[in-house]
C-alpha cells in the first residue's frame, strides 16, 4: 500500500486496525424511505459525532455541517462519491450510478479521510456494471495522485422480484465480487454480509490483505445486529460501515457506543446490549 495513504488511513483506522463508519449518505439516493432519521441532518450528524465512531460517510452536499464542528477530536469523513438510482422497489427505465465532478479534489478540499464508490452487481444489468467498473478505474488513478484512499463498495443485489431493493447474501456471488474490487484497486472494501456469517472468514481471505468492512444493510432488531457484529469481527472483519441500523434506532448514540464496544474492544454481544440498555 502506498506511503502516501498511509496519513488518511491512520485517522480512519485505530492503531489496532479497526474502523466503525456510520453511513449518513442515504438522502442522496431519491427515495423517500431512506430519509428515516435523517430528516436533519445537521442534528443527526451531532448526535453521532457525540457518540465518536471512526467515520461517517456522507455526500458532498452535507459534509460541511461535520467539517464545521471545532475540535480535533471529530471522525474522519468518508466521502460518497458516486449517486445511484438502484434502491427504489421499481427500477427504472434507465440506470446509473454517476460520479460527482471531480470528486477526489472535492474530497482532498473537504480534508476527507476516504471515499466510498459503488461496484454494483444486479440480474441482467450487465452495462450498469460496466459503468461501475470504469467509475473504481478513474477514481484509482486519482485516488493515487492524491493520497486519497479509496473504498470500493462491491453490492450484490437480488432481483426485483423478491420485493425492491434486497441484497443477495449468497457467498459465491459475493466473493468473486469482492475480488474484482481488489483487482480493481480498492484500498478499502465495504462488503455486504453472507448468508451464513460463520463462513465470512473467505470474503476476509479472498480480499487479500485489503481491510474489510462490513455493511449493515436494512434494518434489524438489536439482537440480531448486535450478534451478526459479533460474530463477524470473529470472522476477522476490520470494521462495519452500518447505517439505517444506527440513524433509525430510538438511541442512535446507544447504539453506537454498543457497536464501538464489539468492534474496538472485543465485547460480547451481553456486554454491548448491556451498553444499549443504560
Amino acid at each position: 500500500m502506498s506511503l502516501q495513504l498511509k496519513p488518511r488511513l491512520n485517522r480512519m483506522f485505530s492503531a489496532q486496525g479497526k474502523c466503525f463508519d456510520v453511513a449518513v449518505d442515504h438522502g442522496f439516493f431519491n427515495e423517500y424511505g431512506f430519509l428515516a432519521g435523517i430528516e436533519n441532518m445537521k442534528q443527526a450528524i451531532a448526535t453521532i459525532v457525540e457518540a465518536g465512531p471512526n467515520c461517517i460517510q456522507l455526500s458532498i452536499g452535507q459534509a460541511g455541517h461535520l467539517q464545521s464542528i471545532p475540535g480535533s477530536q471529530k471522525p474522519g469523513l468518508v466521502l460518497r462519491t458516486d449517486v445511484a438510482n438502484i434502491y427504489g422497489s421499481v427500477l427504472p427505465r434507465f440506470l446509473f450510478s454517476e460520479l460527482i465532478d471531480k470528486a477526489i479534489e472535492q474530497a482532498v478540499r473537504m480534508d476527507a479521510v476516504s471515499v466510498c464508490v459503488n461496484l454494483l452487481l444486479l440480474p441482467n444489468q450487465p452495462e450498469l456494471h460496466h459503468q461501475c467498473t470504469k467509475n473504481v478505474s478513474l477514481l484509482k488513478t486519482e485516488c493515487e495522485k492524491y493520497g486519497m484512499p479509496l473504498m470500493v463498495e462491491p453490492l450484490v443485489m437480488a432481483s426485483q422480484d423478491k420485493g425492491g431493493y434486497m441484497v443477495d447474501g449468497d457467498i459465491q456471488k459475493i466473493l468473486p465480487l469482492v475480488r474484482q474490487a481488489v483487482e480493481l484497486g480498492a484500498d478499502v472494501i465495504k462488503a455486504d454480509p453472507c448468508d451464513h456469517v460463520e463462513e465470512y472468514h473467505r470474503v476476509i481471505e479472498v480480499a487479500s490483505g485489503i481491510p474489510v468492512l462490513v455493511r449493515g444493510g436494512g434494518r434489524a432488531s438489536d439482537e440480531e445486529i448486535i450478534n451478526r457484529t459479533v460474530e463477524l469481527m470473529k470472522q476477522g472483519a476490520s470494521g462495519i460501515v452500518y447505517g439505517r441500523n444506527v440513524i433509525q434506532h430510538p438511541d442512535p448514540a446507544g447504539m453506537t457506543k454498543a457497536l464501538m464496544s464489539i468492534v474496538h474492544h472485543g465485547a460480547s454481544a451481553e456486554q454491548a446490549q448491556a451498553l444499549l440498555s443504560r
